[in-house]
């Protein structure tokens, strides 16, 4: 009673494949625990990352979680490929009840713990530097965001090792997921890992909302901000629209699960299928939310990489928000064969396809962008590139399958999942590496290799068409989703090319780990002294690389549309930079551990309520209270950066950018 459900039942002692997983994810922890312990890192983690408030450092955390948790999501991936290629009329080597967790983990992990950190990470570095400000609104709860999302991640792979994951795949439609088909814990660690993420990434939402419209410096007008701002924007407006939808319909299945409510029953009044049009109501949304950060970044790259100005930027502006308010409208596609009938099936098959006319548009301004440029071919266009190629495809493919008949026949299918991994590999994962290779040297100061950049990006473009286009053929021929063995020996073929394609994608991680490796140890000659490696054309390049913590030594006062590449051209004309300005103090806020410690509570909270601990249930809900009243009494908010230490860094910048403004100082 003391430990509510929790029992030695729950470790997987008799599952060779869990347990050996989960000793060697537990030895790796406590390995790097160690090791940061015997080089006495841990005053500078906990001061310098982990009660940090600074937006640029919480940008890099989402990234590298996102990162960590790719290389999990992706094992689900392969472990799935290897077995579908190995089970014509043969059990493969992972057992039925295995193999639901793997594909539930790998939708649940990939869509909240990958893409949404990767996408949330670059806003928060990137949109206040290009908005000119000094922060976020609201900086503490910036690191709430972070640590609540690190929780969601947390429990959802403890599953690995106490207990189970959802069977249910990665949305949990009921009755499957209600507690009498589904009696173990594995939907509640679903269930809470997501729902504790999601009030992290709705409070990110509210931050960079309030950011972009409140904290733009002087002259910024909305006719002014970078497109990367615009598409941030948008995305976070969805957040803010949207994730209330998922926390409400998670909290009645909860209700549904804890406390016996009916709310998607099959008896008693309930109705699974008003679940389904409640979680595609925020799932529909969910894809724009990823992809139009990702568009965001491919207008930068595609512009600097070019040498131009991003072409009809306001009708990009205009595409932008029409997809924004668009993509509620959508939703029912996900579910033609619901029974709805012919005119609600044709209302969402026609905004279905009216929505891709936006992003027609914003292809062909980047083409139009790249068309008469000086184009420079270096790792972070052609992401960009292979993007538009392929995403294309993925669109394509996605407006057939918006018209019914159609639908009626490929539901459900591989043909399915094929696209869907066409729009977010080829659109949201490309953009994300695209982002990552661009605004690295801005963020650590010194430029990634070259080389394993491009050797990651083929092995990528060429794995996903390897990987993903036999799954359309597959779809056409008949094979459904989610099967763990089969019968067809047409299918197997085909299912070993994709197999294969998994395997050169595995190549692609690798290259990317080795980049980075490789950079770090060789980053002396990869140095940015500029702050401008790439001869940008937005705010951030025209401060330091890394930036300090006030980003700014002066406010930027902004004129004109692409005010840093306009003064830029002013400076290199008159051979000299501007006038020094006046420094004054900076006030900045305090790091906190706010964040962490309620994020510690709340994942005592989470694992309790998973194994009815009721008596840790209260601890954690008392820990976080508490958490939250400290932090409301708190005496000291902010702390002074003196003028002459302002001046001194600035002073420091300046001297770097005479470079820039007359290159014959390079000699």
């Amino acid at each position: 009673m003391l430990l509510g459900k929790l029992s030695l039942d729950a470790l997987p002692l008799h599952e060779p494949i869990p347990l050996i997983t989960s000793i060697v994810l537990v030895l790796g922890i406590l390995g790097i625990l160690a090791w940061i312990t015997a080089k006495g890192s841990w005053p500078y983690l906990w001061n310098e990352w982990i009660t940090s408030v600074d937006h640029k450092r919480i940008g890099v955390m989402y990234f590298m979680l996102g990162f960590v948790m790719l290389l999990r999501g992706f094992s689900d991936a392969i472990m799935m490929r290897a077995q579908q290629a190995l089970a014509y009329n043969a059990p493969g080597y992972l057992p039925p009840e295995h193999y639901d967790q793997i594909f539930s983990a790998h939708g649940s992990i990939m869509i909240f713990f990958v893409a949404m950190p990767f996408m949330i990470g670059l806003m928060n570095f990137v949109v206040p530097l290009q908005i000119g400000a000094r922060d976020v609104a609201f900086p503490t709860f910036n690191s709430v965001s972070l640590w609540l999302t690190a929780t969601g991640v947390l429990l959802a792979n403890v599953s690995l090792a106490v207990g189970e994951f959802a069977r249910t795949g990665w949305l949990a439609y009921p009755p499957l997921s209600e507690l009498k088909f589904s009696p173990g814990v594995g939907v509640d660690y679903y269930l809470w890992s997501l729902q504790l993420s999601g009030i992290g990434t709705l409070m990110s939402g509210i931050n960079l909302v309030t950011t972009i419209l409140k904290m733009r410096a002087p002259g910024m007008s909305y006719t002014r901000m970078p497109v990367f701002c615009w598409t941030a924007l948008a995305s976070n407006l969805l957040i803010v629209a949207a994730f209330p939808i998922l926390t409400a319909t998670f909290a009645m299945l909860l209700l549904d699960r804890y406390l016996g409510f009916h709310f998607f029953t099959n008896n008693f009044g309930g109705n699974p299928m008003m679940y389904i049009n409640l979680i595609w109501a925020w799932g529909h949304p969910e894809v724009y939310i990823l992809i139009l950060p990702a568009f965001g970044v491919f207008s930068e790259v595609i512009s600097t990489f070019s040498g131009k100005p991003l072409f009809g930027y306001r009708s990009m502006v205009a595409a932008t928000m029409a997809i924004c308010i668009l993509s509620f409208m959508v939703w029912l596609h996900h579910f033609f064969t619901m029974g709805a009938g012919a005119d609600v099936n044709g209302f969402f098959g026609i905004m279905t396809m009216i929505i891709a006319v936006p992003t027609g548009v914003k292809v062909f301004n980047w083409l139009f962008t790249m068309y008469g440029g000086r184009i420079r071919f270096e790792v972070p266009i052609l992401w960009a590139i292979g993007f538009m190629v392929t995403f294309v495809i993925g669109g394509m493919t996605g407006v057939l399958m918006a018209v019914p008949p159609v639908d009626f026949v490929l539901h459900n299918s591989l043909f399915l999942i094929a696209h869907f991994h066409n729009v977010v590999i080829g659109g949201v994962v490309f953009g994300a590496f695209a982002g990552y290779t661009y605004w690295f040297p801005k963020a650590f100061g010194f430029r990634l290799h070259e080389g394993l950049g491009k050797a990651a990006f083929w092995f990528w473009l060429i794995g996903f068409y390897v990987a993903f286009m036999p799954l359309y053929v597959l779809g056409l021929m008949g094979m459904t989703r989610r099967m763990q063995h089969y019968d067809v020996a047409d299918w197997q073929p085909w299912l070993i090319v994709a197999a294969c394609g998994a395997v050169l994608i595995l190549c692609g991680i690798i290259c990317h780990i080795a980049q980075l490796v490789v950079s770090i140890r060789t980053r002396a000659q990869r140095m940015d002294d500029t702050g401008d490696p790439w001869d940008g054309r937005t705010l951030e390049w025209s401060t330091t690389s890394p930036p300090p913590a006030f980003n700014f030594a002066v406010v930027p006062d902004v004129r004109g549309e692409e005010a840093y590449w306009g003064a830029k051209r002013k400076a290199i004309q008159a051979g000299r930079l501007a006038e020094e300005p006046k420094y004054e103090a900076i006030e900045m806020p305090r790091n906190s551990p706010t964040g962490f410690v309620a994020a510690f509570f709340a994942t005592i909270t989470g694992f309790a309520l998973i194994w009815h601990i009721w008596w840790m249930v209260l601890m954690g809900l008392f820990g976080a209270f508490a958490t939250f009243v400290a932090f409301a009494w708190r005496d000291v908010e902010e702390f002074e950066v003196p003028a002459e230490e302002v001046a001194r860094m600035d002073r420091e910048r300046r001297q770097a950018r005479l470079v820039i403004v007359n290159p014959e100082l390079r000699a």
